[in-house]
């Protein structure tokens, strides 16, 4: 028997109002245990709506939408917030907290799961995938964007979660640091068979991608297997 859809998007329809028209048309969109699916598209064709959609952050207007067997067209807060702790999320903004250290932002995602000697090593390894070894103990405020951009990457992988969605998680990095980060991603499927939704118009990692995926006109084209 398959293993049941990561996401499965039906009908999908998706409104900010009349003025503005639908962001998205009766979409509909399938992701597998351990697949890579890239989303790529002009600026403001409703990727990061539908991005924040799968993560529980926008409510279903219409269609149905699962996610990790949850469907979330009425679910309460609760259950958004614990769909959320099997979701690795990485946005453009980095929302890291300046009083942490980068090796304790990372921590932070396995509060309550692991012994905090565990949930440092376990941090210190997603750090250094991302070759942060020895920026552990650097505040936010002593990280580059690019540093902290790689510090969200390894916040939403440490944990392995069963899904990761990332907007742009390479937007501004240099090739070294891109590749670090495509590295750490495809390690996480490795890792766990996780899933991965990724917003990206970086033709740089489009080779990790199972297919690529373009938002056009408010439905998906161009399935383009890698």
């Amino acid at each position: 028997m398959n293993a049941p859809h990561v996401i499965s998007a039906r009908g999908l329809g998706f409104s900010y109002g009349v003025e503005r028209g639908p962001i998205f048309r009766s979409l509909d969109l399938f992701v597998e245990p351990g697949e890579i699916v890239i989303l790529t598209g002009a600026s403001g064709a409703g990727k990061t709506t539908l991005l924040t959609l799968c993560a529980a952050l926008r409510s279903v207007q219409e269609g149905q939408l699962r996610v990790l067997g949850k469907e979330l067209h009425s679910v309460s807060r609760a259950q958004q917030l614990e769909l959320r702790r099997s979701i690795g999320l990485v946005f453009q903004s980095h929302s890291l907290i300046d009083a942490l250290t980068a090796g304790q932002n990372v921590m932070m995602s396995l509060l309550g799961r692991l012994p905090p000697a565990e949930a440092d090593a376990r941090a210190q390894e997603a750090l250094a995938l991302l070759g942060l070894g020895s920026r552990a103990d650097a505040f936010p405020e002593e990280l580059s964007g690019g540093e902290k951009q790689r510090v969200a990457v390894a916040r939403a992988i440490v944990r392995r979660p069963e899904l990761i969605l990332a907007d742009e998680p390479t937007a501004s990095l240099d090739d070294v640091t891109a590749v670090a980060v495509k590295g750490a991603i495809v390690e996480a499927v490795r890792q766990s068979s996780c899933a991965v939704l990724l917003i990206t118009h970086d033709a740089r990692i489009f080779n990790i991608a199972n297919r690529v995926l373009r938002l056009v006109d408010g439905a998906l084209a161009g399935a383009l297997p890698q």
